[in-house]
């Protein structure tokens, strides 16, 4: 059991070192094309990966399409508001302050989960919650400066990450990993490109080595953070989430020479602090709610 959890920490480190390199990709892109078709790119250089990593974990594609089609469809509604969001935020602030904003979203999960899953939260988890809203006001310095539209899509885009993920739990007592994972990137791909189409922009020749890493890094990222889960509990691995924003900081720096301030580094340190202490509390036996 410590080797399996030692491995999922592993894959899970892995995970948020690939896919900070996609998010700098899609950083890098949109300053060239606008966001929605940056997240259509996502998914059209992703979907090869990815067929190929179904093909080879269920040995053909049949479980596809033993699915609930309507809340993938659902997903994929999420999935494009989600991303499009994120890369506006990310084409107008830095990779690591967005991170620290999106960081919001496990507890988003742990609140939204008490009206659609009809989970218990008791009061000391409510009050992780509040504390890290409050690391989002020290970010934002509500008062001092205007709470511009690119914080707001960051906030948008971990909203719908949360409620995505919220998806999973219900889609995954039915549907396999690999379907989940097949018709998200499907969707985002079929879904983000029609509605970019009036505006596409020609993919010029010089971004063909940016769109191949995001490519290969999202596939891969899917992989790494998939097997992560599978390994090991979330309650052992889910902190790791967090190193994102060590790459995040080091991958602003190395490619675009910027550093987020004092402040940006004190609201996130509030806001993962609460949502370490939500896995602490997630770790605990659980609370029946009151009838």
């Amino acid at each position: 059991m410590r080797s399996d959890n030692l491995h999922g920490i592993v894959l899970m480190l892995l995970a948020m070192a690939v896919l900070s390199v996609m998010d700098a990709t899609m950083k890098q892109l949109a300053g060239h094309y606008p966001p929605l078709q940056v997240a259509a790119l996502r998914g059209l250089v992703s979907l090869p990966f990815v067929i190929a990593w179904v093909y080879w974990r269920e040995r053909g594609f049949a479980t596809l399409f033993r699915v609930r089609w309507r809340w993938h469809f659902a997903r994929a509604v999420l999935a494009i508001l989600m991303l499009t969001s994120f890369v506006y935020a990310l084409s107008r602030m830095p990779l690591s302050e967005t991170y620290a904003l999106f960081f919001i979203a496990p507890l988003l999960i742990t609140a939204l989960s008490v009206p659609l899953l009809k989970e218990f939260v008791d009061w000391q988890r409510w009050t992780a919650i509040a504390v890290g809203f409050g690391g989002v006001l020290i970010i934002l310095r509500p008062g001092f400066t205007a709470v511009g539209l690119s914080a707001l899509a960051a906030l948008i885009g971990a909203t719908c990450y949360a409620l995505n993920a919220i998806s999973v739990r219900i889609l995954g007592r039915t549907d396999s990993t690999a379907a989940m994972t097949f018709w998200f990137t499907a969707m985002l791909a079929v879904g983000a490109g029609a509605l970019a189409l009036p505006n596409w922009q020609s993919v010029q020749g010089g971004d063909a080595g940016w769109l191949i890493v995001m490519g290969i890094s999202g596939a891969a990222g899917q992989v790494f953070i998939t097997e992560a889960f599978k390994r090991a509990p979330v309650s052992v691995i889910a902190p790791f989430e967090y190193s994102s924003l060590f790459w995040g900081v080091l991958l602003d720096l190395a490619i675009w020479g910027e550093l987020p301030g004092p402040i940006v580094f004190a609201g996130a340190a509030v806001i993962v602090g609460s949502g370490l202490y939500l896995i602490h509390r997630e770790r605990r036996p659980q609370i029946v709610a009151p009838p």
